[in-house]
């Protein structure tokens, strides 16, 4: 090397000198170092930590010795200004040459001493430090993350379990009370997990090389979050439960009320259909609910003790059911009344036709008369063979319409007469218009 080589050669190996102390210096100061060096650590971290701090150790030694390397070099060039023949053999074999010999910084299966050169020393630092900063900095990522969130969750947790004692959901009579109980014990075992072993938590972003690539690992945090927000829900279901008890009570009441008056309805009406139909399936009706009576009951007296956890499901499986019965009691009705509402519509029907028959000047005629009488006697009688009454209704209605067709026919024949058409007539000047002339309007 000629006196400007070594010249830019020791500047070059000064500056990355420098940038190896200043890192070093990081590292040591680094809080995920000092969390580290002072934790009780477990598993994957403290396996990977053992090796990073073995490699901190010797990366202070190698530095040491790659201070003392160029400390010399810069003592040869310092003798003269002008360095001679054998001063630039001697920088030349100082800077570029495997000179550096560092004793007792081998590992298992490697050699107890190293001879390396300056550059070489260099590149060494740099895979040590990554892969030391790694370990540091993926656990302090970890550390600033998770115990923070957890933390937070766990006081969340306490503020919902309090609120949920205070309505009844406990361990071993809510669902939701042992929910929370779960959800306690797995945010403890997280965290003291988390704080022994960090790196576990850790999953590194692939293909990069940065230090401490990729992020914490909250799979687990999230599922926890995520249960503590459905017991959550729950309680504030069971909380509204509490604010609106009374009136959903009342509204019970009044659906199976009126599911009580419309059974007594049809049990009323279906008496009076065995009385007045003859021939006549009706069908039975049913008692008053009484089971749900009884539930609604036992609903009450758990709003009077304030068992608002067990209310809250009770009450949704009865305002589902109240209604169910409601709507039962109404098709029951319905059922019950079809023959008074068939027998209502057949002597509408009759009466209708009366009414036709009137309009056309046949209400004499001796047919329809006696057809007439036959089905209004059927229909206003009791009790009322509807069959008989419908067949006496349709014959009404076939001599009705047999009557009708005669008449039309004769009344057809006096029209065709009168207006006879005029290609059978002599046309006489005043049957035919006159065409428009000059100045008509």
């Amino acid at each position: 090397m000629d006196r400007d080589g070594v010249d830019r050669a020791l500047s070059r190996l000064g500056a990355e000198h420098e940038a190896v102390e200043t890192s070093l210096l990081a590292l040591q100061d680094h809080a995920g170092r000092r969390l580290l060096e002072g934790a009780g650590l477990t598993g994957l971290t403290k396996e990977r930590w053992a090796a990073a701090d073995a490699a901190i150790t010797r990366l202070w030694r190698y530095f040491d010795a790659y201070s003392g390397a160029l400390a010399a070099a810069r003592e040869v060039r310092e003798r003269r200004r002008w360095p001679g023949r054998e001063d630039l053999v001697e920088l030349t074999d100082r800077l570029r040459g495997p000179g550096v010999l560092i004793s007792g910084a081998g590992v298992e299966g490697a050699p107890l001493a190293e001879r390396f050169s300056l550059a070489e020393l260099v590149a060494r630092m740099n895979e040590l430090y990554a892969a030391s900063l790694d370990v540091v900095v993926a656990a302090d990522s970890v550390w600033s993350a998770l115990p923070a969130r957890i933390d937070l969750l766990a006081a969340e947790l306490h503020r919902t379990r309090s609120l949920a004692h205070s309505v009844g959901v406990r361990p071993g009579e809510h669902p939701s009370g042992d929910d929370l109980e779960a959800i306690t014990t797995e945010l403890a075992e997280l965290r003291e997990r988390v704080i022994a072993d960090p790196l576990a938590f850790w999953v590194p972003a692939a293909g990069s090389s940065a230090p401490g690539g990729g992020r914490p690992d909250t799979r687990r945090y999230d599922r926890a979050a995520l249960a503590l927000e459905d017991v959550r829900r729950e309680v504030e279901a069971v909380l509204a439960v509490r604010q609106d008890s009374e009136q959903r009570l009342i509204g019970l009441r009044d659906v199976l009320s009126r599911a009580d008056r419309t059974l007594a309805e049809a049990r009323k009406a279906r008496a009076e259909v065995l009385a007045k139909i003859a021939a006549s399936e009706v069908p039975a009706v049913s008692g008053p609910p009484t089971a749900l009576q009884e539930e609604l009951s036992a609903a009450a007296e758990y709003r009077r003790r304030s068992q608002w956890h067990r209310l809250s499901p009770l009450l949704e499986s009865l305002e589902v059911r109240a209604e169910e019965e409601l709507l039962r009691a109404r098709e029951s009705l319905t059922a019950v009344t079809a023959p008074l509402a068939v027998r209502a519509e057949l002597r509408g029907r009759l009466d209708a036709y009366k009414a036709k028959v009137a309009r056309h000047g046949m209400a004499q005629d001796p047919l329809l008369i006696e057809r007439y009488d036959t089905a209004r006697r059927m229909l206003w009688s009791a009790p009322c063979d509807l069959r008989a009454a419908e067949q006496a209704v349709w014959r009404y209605q076939q001599a009705t319409a047999e009557s009708l067709v005669p008449q039309q026919q004769r009344t057809q024949q006096a029209d065709e007469q009168q207006w006879e058409p005029r290609d059978q007539r002599e046309p006489s000047v005043r049957e035919w218009p006159e065409g428009p002339r000059e100045g008509d309007a």
